[in-house]
């Protein structure tokens, strides 16, 4: 079970690029794939910066699903939504953001390795030493466990973390931020926390108080 704080680092769209970027250079001259497969959805960014840094035309995707909001687990990965190309005797490059457990490209390993490509490597922008599984490539070695959000997830996670800490009940959004720091050591902009305040308010998950905003039936 993930214990209730931790820290949480925020990735720029700059870092992201450059990341992504770094991820290319270690595949260049060493694999050439006839196809690249992102995983969605945090694989979509990084395989297209990919696949553009190394001039590849040839990128397709795959669903699994196994990480939820706020560093939730959905429990088993599993396949969304399958491949819809013959890939049999290609050679394949798996492009993900991040292996954390380790399970999502375990998962899409032996999925595609089910439909006789030529070879699989993988790949992603940071490799945690936690992980169950090894990718071939990734950007940066992460040695201390922490959880990651990138850009193109920020508003979902940040709405999923802004909710855990409402549990503590009404809150400014001056002391939600607070608390965020606090409780996971990320620094989010106001403007992004007020945003995800507002995500929650309008799908009926929290109300505006006389002195803040509280999460419904939870007083």
């Amino acid at each position: 079970m993930m214990q209730e704080s931790f820290s949480v680092e925020l990735v720029s769209w700059k870092d992201a690029v450059s990341l992504s970027k770094d991820l290319a250079e270690c595949i260049r001259g060493r694999y050439h794939p006839d196809l690249v497969i992102a995983i969605g959805r945090g694989g979509y960014v990084p395989g297209r910066v990919v696949c553009d840094s190394l001039l590849i035309t040839t990128l397709t995707t795959i669903k699994i699903e196994h990480w939820g909001e706020a560093a939730s687990c959905y429990g088993e990965a599993h396949i969304r939504y399958p491949l819809s190309v013959d890939v049999e005797g290609q050679d394949i490059l798996v492009i993900d953001d991040v292996t954390d457990t380790g399970k999502t490209l375990v998962t899409a390993r032996e999925y595609l390795q089910s439909l006789r490509p030529g070879s699989i490597r993988t790949g992603v922008l940071h490799h945690k030493n936690t992980s169950m599984f090894t990718p071939d490539f990734y950007a940066k070695l992460v040695p201390d466990w922490h959880w990651i959000v990138y850009p193109w997830a920020l508003h979902e996670d940040l709405t999923g973390f802004v909710e855990k800490v409402m549990t503590r009940g009404s809150a400014t959004p001056g002391k939600i931020r607070s608390s965020l720091v606090k409780t996971y050591h990320m620094r989010p902009r106001m403007d992004d926390v007020l945003f995800a305040i507002r995500e929650l308010v309008e799908r009926g998950r929290a109300e505006e108080t006389g002195d803040g905003y509280r999460l419904k039936n939870h007083l």
